[in-house]
């Protein structure tokens, strides 16, 4: 059973090497989105407002 010790080892490995990556991946994304990104409410939130200013003025037009 000398070999099905090693590949539980191995495979333990990979999982703690995969979850220590993702932790990583994680945080930069935290990192990325404070620094840069809206998160989806805002962005919602600007489209209704631009969509809303839209046709305030769309409604103020002059027609010729």
């Amino acid at each position: 059973w000398a070999g099905g010790a090693s590949m539980w080892a191995q495979g333990h490995l990979n999982r703690v090497r995969k979850a220590t990556t993702r932790a990583e991946k994680s945080t930069q994304a935290v990192e990325n989105s404070m620094q840069w990104g809206r998160s989806k409410g805002q962005k919602r939130l600007q489209e209704t407002k631009n969509a809303a200013q839209v046709q305030h003025l769309d409604q103020h037009k002059r027609e010729p």
